[in-house]
């Protein structure tokens, strides 16, 4: 075995660079390895989110992070703040569609969040999860056999690679013409009960992976206690007897993808009903045992609203698109590059744009189709700029730890989660990573 420590810089760059799936793997095997000898293990939060759905532990509220550029030196600075704050509650996550726009499949982005816990010194579980594992409505009801069949192969391919916590998100099939909430989640909870018995049967030997549901679709309609019920209801009967159910609950307060974009391309103020969301917590923490309820689409509200969601016992929060904002729109970003990607955004990503919208609008939405396309162009840039962006989002993850309570759960953390041996695969190619979901 080389000594990746000392190259690890060198590996997780071959790793982001090259374009073979298969030596991909055998970079993401090399690092897995060395953070195994460094205490370093990727885990399910599963336990962690049921104890505290018991009560046990302090009120925090886990902030799971989509990195999509950059993602090596956002890690670090991740790791570099739960150091710094002793905390052990946090997740590093990548939705079906942003793998695709960002090109970066689930064995990449394991091992390079890994890396960077090698090169921090960080120990201790590490949480990776599989954000929005989305059905594609118009896809689902023109053949709900194969679109559900596509959902399994990816997930099949993102538990291979280490993703041992899965959001399934099937809110995208909820009918709210049918005329019971219990008919307006039929297909909603069949399909992440069928999920989850799926899931369950490729988690590794004594593992439980983390598996959440949903039940109100993000930028729409705000979601209620009598949704969640008959969701959960249907969901339990349809799950097959004695296999572990859910964690946790995604749900829907008054937020949205990415915010709501104005005319000038500014973000409008959000209001989250926490009222509506403490009462969500409390059925799935009560009624049904689980953590609680989550909050998707959050990195763009005010910063006073943060130190909220652990106070109305939100147990999992969902953040991308601010880091996203920050890493190009920050003085350090090449105005060169960020004018070739604009350029290219312009000329290629048309079909996001509405008639109604400006031009600041449109690219404030379409933007992020670049990344992937100039991934190799961001991550060869000089060491000084990437260390710089970090450093800059550093301040804004420090914030985000404690405001959501998370500092000092390092203990709590390492007391309620497995560290269940296993080696990570490869099923993955980027045929299927498509979807409409991501935060």
């Amino acid at each position: 075995m080389p000594q990746v420590t000392a190259d690890i810089d060198a590996l997780v760059k071959q790793l982001v660079l090259t374009d073979d799936i298969k030596e991909k793997e055998k970079l993401a095997r090399q690092i897995h390895a060395e953070a195994k000898t460094k205490g370093i293990f990727l885990a399910s939060i599963h336990d962690a989110y049921i104890a505290r759905g018991k009560g046990q532990g302090k009120n925090f509220t886990t902030p799971a992070m989509n990195l999509r550029c950059l993602t090596y030196y956002l890690a670090k600075a991740v790791f570099r703040v739960a150091k710094k704050n002793n905390a052990g509650a946090f997740i590093f996550e990548i939705a079906k569609s942003e793998m695709g726009y960002t090109s970066q499949p689930p064995i990449e982005y394991v091992g390079v969040v890994l890396g960077a816990a090698i090169k921090e010194g960080y120990t201790g579980p590490v949480f990776i999860q599989g954000d929005h594992s989305q059905i594609k409505a118009t896809a689902y009801w023109e053949n709900k056999a194969k679109e559900v069949a596509g959902l399994k192969d990816y997930v099949a391919d993102c538990i291979a690679a280490g993703f041992y916590n899965i959001d399934v998100d099937s809110s995208t099939t909820v009918d709210l013409k049918r005329p019971t909430l219990k008919e307006q989640q039929r297909d909603n909870f069949e399909v992440c009960a069928a999920m989850t018995a799926h899931i369950r049967k490729l988690q590794p030997k004594g593992l439980e992976i983390s598996v959440g549901g949903e039940i109100g679709e993000v930028g729409h309609k705000n979601s209620t206690v009598e949704e969640l019920v008959a969701f959960m209801d249907g969901f339990n009967a349809s799950l097959p007897k004695g296999l572990t159910g859910l964690s946790k609950i995604s749900v829907q307060t008054g937020t949205s993808h990415g915010g709501v974009v104005l005319p000038d391309g500014k973000i409008a103020d959000v209001k989250v009903d926490f009222d509506t969301l403490k009462a969500l917590s409390e059925a799935a923490q009560k009624k049904y045992g689980m953590g609680g309820a989550v909050q998707h689409g959050a990195s763009t509200l005010p910063d006073n609203a943060f130190n909220k969601f652990p106070e109305v016992n939100a147990i999992e929060i969902h953040l991308a698109t601010n880091f996203q904002n920050k890493t190009l729109d920050s003085k350090l970003f090449p105005k060169d590059l960020y004018a070739k990607m604009m350029e290219w955004t312009k000329a290629n990503c048309q079909s996001e744009r509405k008639a109604t919208d400006t031009d600041e609008q449109y690219i404030y939405k379409a933007r992020k189709r670049a990344l992937g396309q100039f991934k190799k162009e961001i991550m060869s840039l000089p060491e000084n700029i990437k260390d710089g962006i970090a450093a800059e989002l550093e301040k804004n993850f420090e914030f985000l730890f404690k405001q959501l309570n998370v500092t000092n759960t390092k203990e709590f953390i390492t007391a309620t989660v497995k560290n269940v041996d296993s080696t990570i695969g490869l099923r993955a190619s980027q045929a299927h990573l498509d979807g409409e979901g991501d935060d």
